[in-house]
């Protein structure tokens, strides 16, 4: 493993994902145990992508995390898909780890919402009742974080959550990692956690693998920060830590 600072912003290189993704697995268990000394419950957001399925399964196999301590909620969800959808980010981490360990909640984005506007607000409702303490996140092709776009990124956003268009790049990618078949299919439209929200976290593992996200990070890491790169936000943070694998670091 190679590490450096980009800023305030800790990085970790990998020699492929299973490692990365193992070894942010560690270091977010070992926050939980930390917290969870102080505290008599946390609580943490997860992104939901093919991206995070390396720490995910780590996390999941780990049986010594105490989830019954933990309520979990997930940073964004497109508008307009089937409740039952297996895109949707809800049933995505369903699959993947809410379903599988046995938090003390589970809070979901409701896919089905009829009033984005409506569902934005009670959501965010509740992480505004429960600050998040840890959140596991990654970054897009196009530098997001969460849906926060390029075009529609805030760093200084008054919204804890909204409703947002999502760009072309954006819903190419939802193709090129095989959750849809062409990007006709994939929504224009979701509700997301804006950056604020993500980075108003104390702690944050964003965990980065594969190729096609090596301009991404890139732009993350050694470019301006801005919201040409939302993602970039993360080297302002004082306790974020940014897990890649050999193909995602290639142009660093």
């Amino acid at each position: 493993m190679r590490s450096f600072k980009a800023d305030k912003l800790q990085v970790q290189i990998y020699e492929n994902r299973k490692l990365m993704g193992e070894d942010a697995a560690k270091a977010i268990k070992a926050k939980i145990a930390e917290l969870l000394s102080a505290k008599s419950e946390i609580n943490m957001i997860f992104a939901a992508a093919p991206s995070q399925q390396d720490v995910l399964k780590s996390l999941v196999e780990d049986k010594s995390i105490e989830w019954g301590r933990i309520n979990a909620y997930h940073m964004d969800e497109y508008i307009g898909l089937d409740k039952n959808a297996p895109q949707g980010f809800g049933n995505f981490l369903k699959s993947h780890i809410f379903g599988l360990v046995p938090f003390k909640s589970v809070q979901y984005i409701d896919i089905s919402a009829s009033d984005a506007e409506l569902e934005a607000a009670r959501y965010g409702k509740l992480l505004e009742e429960n600050p998040t303490d840890i959140v596991v996140l990654g970054i897009g092709e196009n530098g997001h974080i969460a849906f926060n776009d390029p075009p529609v990124a805030d760093f200084n956003d008054p919204k804890t959550v909204k409703a947002v268009p999502l760009d072309e790049i954006c819903r190419q990618q939802q193709v090129n990692d095989g959750c849809f078949a062409r990007i006709e299919d994939v929504p224009t439209h979701a509700l997301t956690l804006t950056v604020p929200t993500l980075i108003r976290a104390p702690y944050l593992f964003c965990i980065v693998p594969a190729q096609t996200k090596a301009q991404a990070v890139y732009k993350t890491v050694r470019g301006e920060i801005g919201t040409h790169c939302p993602a970039s936000i993360l080297r302002s943070h004082e306790h974020a830590v940014l897990y890649l694998d050999n193909e995602s670091s290639k142009l660093l």
